[in-house]
């Protein structure tokens, strides 16, 4: 067991959904927090990042920091989520090798798994097909930071692991239709219709792909428990273990919000993934498993979204 307890840890990313999930979990550990925004360290400035990490001296690192977004953002900006991810995970890795940390967490994404890998995808499914072609390329930088991980392990004996969580949402999720992720835009897009009055709300694709949700909350409580818990090769899958259809979220989201009108697909927007659920068996003989239903997570992101447009309203005024 890796104990916590008079350690300093550093949450890489901790503005970031995940980050800042992680670091409201820490405050009920007898640890120090070290974090860094992005305008004070720019975790792709190899320099940098290996200066820092020397000053600071963690005990620990959780790597939650990346460049995320949706569909449309993957397929739009391929080089920007395929540099950034690669670069952020070589440098705080090296520079925690270099500088001795004594353990750490690498975060990647289930989008690492092949487009049709088996449903529940186990962890052995990684590199056994093509990836979905919309987010390969954060999918990529995905695999290889992974992979940086174990070879740190193999070559040197660091105590560096990896979690894939599914999807993620809830507290300081992003809202935005074009670069959010589909909970939070199905959040957005249905608040936005109630008051507006309208008679439907459009959603992408024939809404029959599966995806399984994960409170951010629950991803930072596994993420504790395999800093913890865990210490060998292989990543670690993190999930609910259910998953649901598009359009039965979209219906799940509608009656939290009080929308009531039609859903409408345009058949003109790409699926996806027809279905990603995770086999979490491995992470569930650890001991850990989510306590966050979908129906009470959705009001709890909903909260939020709420919460940061009362922010926005009185900033402006």
């Amino acid at each position: 067991m890796f104990a916590l307890r008079d350690k300093r840890i550093w949450v890489a990313g901790h503005r970031g959904m995940v980050g800042s999930a992680l670091v409201r979990r820490l405050e009920r550990e007898a640890c120090t927090v070290l974090t860094a925004s992005h305008a004070e360290l720019d975790l792709r400035d190899q320099a940098a990042t290996r200066a820092f990490v020397l000053a600071n001296r963690p005990d620990a690192v959780i790597l939650a920091a990346a460049t995320v977004g949706g569909i449309l953002a993957n397929d739009s900006f391929p080089a920007h989520f395929l540099y950034n991810n690669m670069m952020i995970a070589a440098n705080v890795v090296h520079a925690a090798y270099e500088a001795g940390v004594s353990k750490l967490l690498y975060l990647g994404s289930s989008c690492i798994y092949p487009k049709f890998a088996p449903q529940p995808i186990p962890e052995a499914a990684l590199l056994t097909g093509e990836l979905e072609p919309t987010n390969q390329w954060y999918a990529i930088a995905k695999i290889a930071g992974l992979k940086l991980t174990e070879a740190y392990r193999r070559q040197y004996g660091c105590d560096f692991i990896a979690a894939m969580p599914t999807n993620l949402y809830g507290r300081g999720d992003n809202f935005d239709l074009a670069a959010g992720h589909v909970l939070p835009a199905l959040l957005r897009k249905a608040h936005e219709a109630k008051l507006a009055g309208a008679a439907e709300i459009v959603i992408w694709g024939t809404g029959t792909p599966r995806r399984e949700f994960l409170h951010v909350d629950d991803c930072a409580e596994a993420c504790i428990h395999l800093m913890q818990h865990y210490s060998d090769f292989g990543h670690v899958n993190v999930g609910s273990g259910e998953d649901v259809t598009i359009l039965e979220l979209t219906e799940r989201v509608c009656a939290v919000v009080g929308f009531k009108g039609r859903i409408v697909n345009d058949l003109s927007k790409p699926d996806g993934t027809p279905r990603k659920l995770m086999a979490a068996d491995k992470i569930r003989a650890l001991g850990w498993g989510p306590r966050i239903g979908l129906d009470d997570g959705i009001r709890d992101a909903y909260h939020w979204f709420q919460h940061d447009l009362s922010q926005a309203a009185r900033g402006a005024a």
